[in-house]
């Protein structure tokens, strides 16, 4: 009996030290906020995987994600409500045009080029932005939008004042176009794969082709400015774990489509592996790193909005984003 002590001694202690190392583990675990800007999507597909690969417990993050509000991400990022979020630098030009700018910051690019393009009916003619003279464009009456489809069809030589607007925010792309709806401005991995899905025979007109300062960051990653100055250290975790998640997605785009699924399974399997097929390409230049931001592309686009009169104030040169969170 009296040799059994010593080793139930040691097995409390041993049991005792992996307890204290557990809680030492549980200490040290950050919860984080990211709020997404809409229903859980391909754009997002980087987050869900780097959840699932567990790359955020291995940088000590708790991860939850959140549905944004009906104001959108930025408004809660802003006041603290989420640490990240997700935008897009042409929406979010607005809140930062101001003399009391919206308190957050861009931190990554999710997709290296605007996706975005004016989508139609092949019978319709429209193969380029000045034949949209004549026809119908669904318009959400964005001023920034509008200005930019003007700009495409006088380029092109066609008359904007005989382009139809119709206020319509589309939902669905194959009901709209097998209406009354001529044309659509869409982001091609959702809304131009949902066409070729449904076997719609279509122009797409990428609209980064004939202006190049219309190439601008859709999604970004944003942070709350107050977060990033007190939590710099977790933040560069955060965007750790995101960065191998979205690299992980580039480089396995079925697996990573799987993964969304399984988060999401309400999303449509067919549309989402093709989907993800197309965008797992567009998460990344060759050669380049995940999420860096162009100065010069971003600070053209918000040049462009000035000079149009789009913006209340002048945003300055490099403000609004920074690369010095992602992965050295």
């Amino acid at each position: 009996m009296k040799k059994l002590i010593p080793i139930l001694l040691a097995f409390v202690l041993l049991a005792g030290c992996a307890a204290g190392n557990d809680a030492g583990k549980a200490e040290n675990i950050q919860k984080v906020k990211l709020v997404l800007d809409w229903t859980p999507n391909t754009n997002h597909t980087g987050i869900y995987v780097a959840q699932e690969k567990g790359f955020f417990e291995e940088e000590g993050i708790e991860l939850e994600i959140l549905q944004p509000p009906e104001g959108g991400a930025e408004s809660l990022v802003a006041s603290g409500g989420g640490d990240f979020g997700i935008s897009f630098q042409d929406t979010i030009a607005a809140s930062w045009a101001k003399d009391d700018p919206l308190p957050v910051t861009a931190v990554a690019a999710i997709l290296q080029h605007n996706t975005s393009g004016l989508l139609s009916l092949k019978e319709k003619g429209i193969d380029s932005m000045g034949k949209l003279s004549g026809h119908n464009y669904a318009t959400w009456n964005s001023p920034v939008e509008l200005a930019m489809i003007q700009t495409m069809v006088e380029d092109d030589g066609g008359d904007f004042s005989k382009v139809e607007l119709i206020p319509s925010t589309v939902t669905d792309i194959v009901a709209a176009l097998n209406s009354n709806v001529d044309s659509v401005w869409v982001y091609y991995g959702w809304d131009g794969i949902a066409a070729e899905n449904a076997g719609l025979e279509t122009n797409y007109i990428p609209f980064i082709e004939s202006h190049p300062e219309f190439d601008y960051y859709s999604p970004i990653l944003i942070a709350n400015n107050d977060y990033l100055e007190k939590n710099g250290d977790t933040a560069k975790k955060v965007l750790a774990a995101i960065a191998k998640g979205y690299d992980y997605a580039a480089e396995n785009p079925e697996e990573a489509a799987k993964i969304l699924l399984k988060a999401s399974p309400e999303l449509d399997e067919a549309m989402i592996v093709k989907s993800q097929a197309y965008l797992s390409k567009q998460y990344k230049d060759e050669g380049k790193p995940f999420g860096v931001i162009d100065a010069k592309r971003w600070n053209d686009f918000y040049a462009w909005l000035y000079e149009n009169n789009l913006l209340e104030k002048e945003i300055p040169e490099d403000f609004g984003f920074t690369n010095a969170y992602l992965p050295e």
